[in-house]
């Protein structure tokens, strides 16, 4: 049974980041808690229209502006950030009307978000003779922060509609950090998705780039009909047609690890370890879908995403295992139903999904909302 305990450790975040407290999203938020991290949460609620004081504890004020966050956009209401509400978050910076429902298959908006015009506004309207703008004027804007879509992204650029990109290309399996700063790496993750979609690859955002992006993010929200993955005489699975970006990156981040040995805490001080345990093993893949930051014990697992079983990925914790189902097949370091190629110990693709609910674990199942 050694090959089922989960371990307690997380992966250890930059110097930079120990120096002043833990950075945002690499750890679930909840009330009580404290540090620079809920200050950031804080600042993206209020820029979000979550009025929030900003002071660093999580307190009433800030899960009540958790839930209505929550309410707003379909996530389960329970007053907790996790690694995927943190994204969301992220990502949605001012651009609250066109960040999909998670869950519930609304559609993702291109417009913007629209209020009552003031007094002001409709004074400051007649007055004003600037000509009628399309969307091409719009989008050849170079200054300021927009709503994604509204101006033409390019390297060094910065703002609300960059994260808003940032997220996106991390929901869609392509990783990239949500800072708001349109850097290299940015510019290279936007030309890997234009060679992936037959796009002019230059990495420039350009109107029709950010609406095949967004209507791309939909698909895969809404995640329609379920393959299943096949394993093949080597080991290594392959991801059915069809199946949203993320699952494919599940499926290839699992590929990488199939010859290495169950190692207690392995996978927990690095990425790229020499064996993983069963946590380090789910959390290595959710890592290569953007989906997990840092690496989370079993216990951890148990509260990552949304409750209940996803529509292709479904993750099985309690306080002494972990194993991940993606497009049908399991990840695991425990048999409970082969092939077990390569032979050895350690995270192997299984074809039974739920074998180890036979050992008598009290599960928590969890699936990453969207999926």
């Amino acid at each position: 049974m050694a090959a089922l305990l989960g371990f307690t450790a997380v992966i250890a975040v930059p110097g930079t980041a120990l120096a002043s407290g833990p950075s945002f999203g690499t750890r679930v938020l909840r009330k009580g808690m404290s540090g620079p991290d809920v200050r950031t949460l804080q600042r993206d609620l209020t820029a979000l229209g979550f009025k929030t004081p900003v002071v660093g504890q999580f307190g009433a004020q800030t899960q009540a502006s958790v839930n209505r966050f929550e309410s707003r956009f379909h996530l389960p209401v329970n007053g907790v950030v996790d690694q995927h509400t943190a994204l969301m978050l992220q990502a949605a910076g001012s651009d609250v009307s066109a960040v999909p429902a998670i869950s519930g298959g609304a559609s993702l908006g291109t417009g913007t978000l629209t209020t009552k015009p003031t007094k002001a506004t409709k004074t400051k309207a007649k007055k004003s003779k600037a000509k009628k703008t399309n969307t091409a004027d719009v989008v050849a804007q170079n200054g300021g922060s927009q709503h994604l879509g509204q101006r033409t992204l390019r390297q060094g650029m910065q703002g609300h509609d960059v994260r808003v990109l940032q997220g996106y290309l991390t929901l869609l399996g392509i990783a990239t950090t949500v800072d708001g700063a349109f850097g290299p790496t940015t510019k290279q993750n936007v030309i890997a998705f234009q060679q992936a979609h037959s796009l002019t690859p230059d990495g420039v955002v350009t109107y029709a780039v950010q609406l095949q992006l967004r209507q791309l993010v939909a698909q895969a929200l809404a995640g329609g009909a379920v393959g299943k993955a096949t394993i093949g005489p080597d080991g290594t699975a392959t991801a059915p047609s069809g199946a949203p970006a993320a699952v494919q990156a599940m499926i290839s981040s699992g590929n990488q690890i199939i010859d290495k040995p169950y190692i207690y805490a392995g996978g927990h001080s690095r990425w790229n370890d020499k064996g993983y345990d069963c946590s380090g093993s789910v959390s290595y893949v959710l890592h290569g879908a953007g989906m997990l930051s840092s690496s989370e014990d079993s216990t951890g697992l148990e509260s990552y995403g949304s409750p209940g079983p996803g529509k292709w990925v479904t993750i099985y914790a309690d306080a002494s295992h972990t194993w991940i189902v993606i497009a049908g097949i399991a990840f695991d370091t425990a048999n409970f139903g082969g092939p077990n190629i390569p032979s050895g110990t350690g995270p192997r693709w299984r074809t039974n999904p739920i074998g180890n609910l036979a050992d008598g674990g009290d599960y928590v199942v969890r699936h990453p909302a969207g999926l």
